[in-house]
């Protein structure tokens, strides 16, 4: 009797196991189509008075970010982000340069914060079907539309006995957004992606028309992408 319990207990363990096995098999073929990510890293914004590009000579600041990915294709996807950028002027301009602001009644300085978000659809250069198939590598490149709203300070002078006079400025802009993806697990990837915000205004600053282009943008950023299934109930 004990030997045939055991053989019993040895066969039910064994059609358990089968069972989970291939209902665990079942579950993987049902594509993970969307993707929640988190993204943070420096950025930086070119505007009016904020700094010597050329020679680097500019302010860095973080930047945060979030999104929802919506699997379309094995090749496409679209992509809802949203985040915040603190932005800050800098450099040592001249004296010319200060004068001319004068002249203009151009701020100086503009510091604070932006907060976006925008739709993009976005291209990967390697397809994939299904979440478990996914290349080690890949790449993806985009642009969109989005909205964007800065909240700064602004001041007229250099002076320290200057009291900042709060501007709020809400534009449009293209989100252009590329990035390298490396895959950390089953349902995880870690991305390293570049964005610029190509606004529609040269007048979050405070300063226009110095500068030859508006005033955009740009993020480096470190981001982690968790893939979910379709079914959220799931």
């Amino acid at each position: 009797m004990s030997l045939l319990f055991r053989y019993s207990f040895l066969l039910l363990l064994t059609i358990c196991t089968l069972q989970v096995n291939a209902q665990n098999f079942y579950k993987e073929k049902q594509s993970r189509d969307n993707i929640v990510s988190i993204g943070v890293g420096p950025s930086f914004i070119y505007m009016d008075n904020g700094g010597q590009y050329r020679t680097f000579n500019f302010e860095f600041n973080p930047s945060i970010s979030a999104s929802l990915t919506k699997r379309l294709t094995d090749r496409f996807d679209v992509k809802a982000t949203g985040g915040m950028q603190w932005i800050s002027s800098g450099g040592n301009p001249s004296q010319q340069v200060t004068d001319y602001w004068t002249a203009n009644n151009s701020s100086f300085t503009a510091n604070g914060t932006a907060y976006y978000f925008d739709l993009m659809p976005t291209v990967y250069l390697v397809p994939f079907g299904n979440h478990m198939n996914r290349s080690m590598f890949n790449f993806y490149f985009g642009l969109g539309l989005g909205v964007l709203h800065a909240n700064t300070e602004q001041t007229k002078s250099f002076s320290e006995d200057e009291v900042p006079v709060r501007e709020k400025v809400t534009t449009g802009y293209v989100p252009i957004r590329g990035g390298i993806t490396y895959t950390i697990g089953a349902y995880s990837d870690i991305a390293l992606e570049g964005t610029m915000l190509a606004t529609f205004t040269d007048n979050i600053d405070g300063n226009v028309g110095f500068n030859k282009f508006g005033d955009h943008l740009l993020q480096a950023q470190i981001v982690y992408r968790r893939y979910l299934f379709s079914d959220f109930s799931r």
